[in-house]
């Protein structure tokens, strides 16, 4: 088939959502002959890539707004404005390749955002929307404990996705969509009040088997202190001040431990001096920001990863972590609940701060006594990434989902499947 890709953020080499774009035009394109509408600003890097590793039936096709309207996504202001704007740019140009080239099918592949639009969808072609998440939200008992500034974050990401709601545009999307794939259950719901009529649960993430391979030689019981890690942007809603104070209850019974944090970001100052608070701080070290192979080589160094995000769509290092056979303690929300399970890790309810706080310190008390536990549910993480997350799988059951959009209505099974999250 003819698939065109809408695809912002798409970028080799790395996590998040570009390393989704990349991944999916790579796969995609073992099958199909792919057109991919992605950033000028991404262009180096992927021409890097295809000098490498060509990619014959990918053609990427750049977009940009004016240099002159570039100014609105300077760092992250603006982003969603710039991103909004260049979605309609994105159009245009589709418009103009579906006259020339006939699509058979256009999918939408980033940003993972289910409260804007994708112009894309209004080609008069079958559409597949996502995965796209967002809808998840931080339980109200946790918000109370939050600074102002974060309690103002959440109440803008709340007035956000309600104005998407009253959008024309995005209800089109949801519409016009002839599959919509959904990180989690709650962006499900959120999506079919819009009007989606088919919906599935499908995580966006997925590890490719290079990354597996390098990653499974990290596994096996390491020698040294009992050693936590957490990985990510140093924000408030990553959560990691439930795991400083988690990490200081246990270090209480366990002085010899310590707490790795890789990452940076407006949080960290404050959780500098919550360790200092806590009298944890000679046991926690703040590695900063790393190169993405650096930062999550760090899990070689250690045996468990500690994930407490209270609104992630996805969990990228949940996956990394359990494809190095490391266990996972999160919270039971977003994206890391629907990946972890009780196989690959511990899943901690969140009801209220204190007793989440409780709770993953009963973990890593669990964790840090039983290496035969750490051993198994490692093992467990390493099946269940090659069996539900490596990227080659995920792109098999993406083709099922092409030919079922694409086939005459008789033809097409109505049942709501889980994917990747049994």
């Amino acid at each position: 088939m003819r698939v065109l890709l809408s695809a912002y953020a798409c970028e080799p080499s790395r996590g998040s959502e570009p390393g989704v774009g990349w991944n999916r035009v790579r796969q995609i394109s073992l099958f199909h002959e792919v057109w991919v509408l992605t950033r000028s600003n991404n262009r180096e890097p992927i021409e890097q890539a295809l000098a490498a590793e060509p990619l014959p039936r990918a053609h990427f096709v750049y977009c940009d707004l004016p240099r002159w309207a570039r100014f609105w996504k300077k760092g992250s202001r603006g982003l969603r404005l710039y991103y909004y704007l260049w979605q309609c740019a994105a159009y245009c140009k589709a418009r103009g390749l579906h006259r020339e080239i006939g699509f058979d099918l256009a999918h939408h592949v980033t940003f993972v955002n289910c409260w804007q639009p994708s112009m894309v969808a209004l080609l008069p072609v079958p559409f597949v929307w996502g995965p796209v998440g967002g809808a998840e939200s931080m339980p109200r008992a946790f918000r109370n404990c939050l600074s102002f500034s974060a309690r103002i974050h959440e109440l803008a990401r709340d007035l956000a996705r309600f104005r998407g709601r009253m959008d024309p545009f995005l209800r089109a999307t949801a519409r016009r969509a002839s599959m919509t794939l959904t990180t989690t259950r709650q962006t499900q719901r959120f999506v079919e009040r819009l009007g989606c009529r088919r919906t599935e649960i499908l995580l966006e993430a997925g590890i490719s088997a290079e990354e597996r391979n390098w990653l499974r030689g990290f596994a096996g019981e390491r020698r040294g202190p009992f050693r936590l890690l957490s990985l990510g942007t140093l924000i408030h809603w990553k959560g990691f001040d439930l795991g400083l104070r988690a990490f200081a209850e246990f270090h209480r019974d366990h002085p010899e431990s310590e707490y790795w944090i890789v990452g940076d970001g407006a949080q960290r100052k404050h959780l500098e001096r919550l360790a200092r608070q806590l009298a944890v701080a000679d046991s926690v070290v703040f590695w900063g920001e790393r190169p993405r192979a650096e930062a999550v080589g760090r899990l070689a160094e250690c045996d468990v990863l500690v994930h407490p995000s209270l609104h992630d769509s996805g969990g990228w290092v949940c996956l990394e972590a359990m494809a190095a056979g490391r266990p996972v303690v999160c919270l039971d929300l977003g994206g890391p609940g629907e990946e972890v399970t009780g196989e690959t890790g511990i899943k901690i309810a969140a009801h209220s701060p204190a007793q989440a706080v409780h709770d993953m310190a009963g973990a890593f008390r669990k964790l840090a006594a039983d290496p035969a536990l750490r051993a198994r549910l490692g093992a467990g993480g390493q099946r269940r990434v090659e069996e539900h997350f490596a990227w080659e799988k995920k792109t098999g059951h993406m083709l099922e989902i092409y030919r079922a959009v694409t086939s005459p209505p008789g033809l097409v099974a109505g049942a709501r499947r889980v994917a990747g999250t049994t």
